[in-house]
């Protein structure tokens, strides 16, 4: 929706006036993330990465600078675009964590690869990935809010953005103890 404002010269309101004034973040964020999203989901399906080997590495090898430019950008448009109304310095503050912490995990995930641990590769890269879906969880932690409220003024916007990063990296870590005892039988054998 936000590409297609841009694009197409929609109005600008104050809604989208920052994204006016500076389009290059958010359009790379958009594109960046659009890419990170669908094709990471592909990158966790064991039997599709067994039944195409070579796609994984390929694809790897353009997720990564996807996933670091859709956390640099993120954590740019939080720092240097004006704020809405109702968003917080507190909201800022996990932005910049959150952008951090999933760039971190996409780095720890190379580095893993690159010496041939893949158990550790696939748990950083597990880890980046939850960080990175947040939004759409965050959808989900906003809905119950806005039927009961309506729109949450900036501390429950932060703190329903905040849960929606943290049940996903729960999830992720849930996920990662339940196939730990798994993973270490594969490198074994």
């Amino acid at each position: 929706m936000r590409l297609n404002e841009l694009i197409g010269g929609a109005a600008v309101t104050a809604d989208n006036a920052r994204y006016f004034a500076s389009p290059l973040p958010v359009v790379l964020h958009i594109v960046s993330v659009t890419i990170y999203s669908i094709l990471g989901a592909l990158q966790f399906a064991p039997r599709f990465r067994r039944r195409r080997p070579g796609w994984h590495r390929a694809a790897g090898r353009l997720l990564i600078p996807c996933g670091l430019l859709a956390a640099v950008t993120g954590m740019w448009m939080a720092l240097f675009y004006p704020p809405t109304v109702n968003d917080s310095g507190v909201l800022v503050v996990m932005r910049v964590v959150v952008g951090t912490a999933m760039a971190g995990c996409i780095l720890l995930g190379l580095a893993a690869v690159r010496r041939r641990d893949f158990a550790r590769h696939q748990a950083w890269m597990v880890r980046g990935y939850a960080l990175g879906m947040g939004a759409g969880t965050q959808l989900l932690t906003h809905l119950p809010w806005f039927v009961l409220y309506g729109t949450p003024d900036s501390f429950p916007r932060a703190v329903l953005m905040g849960a929606g990063w943290l049940i996903n990296i729960v999830v992720a870590e849930w996920v990662l103890r339940r196939r730990r005892p798994q993973l270490r039988t594969r490198l074994v054998s």
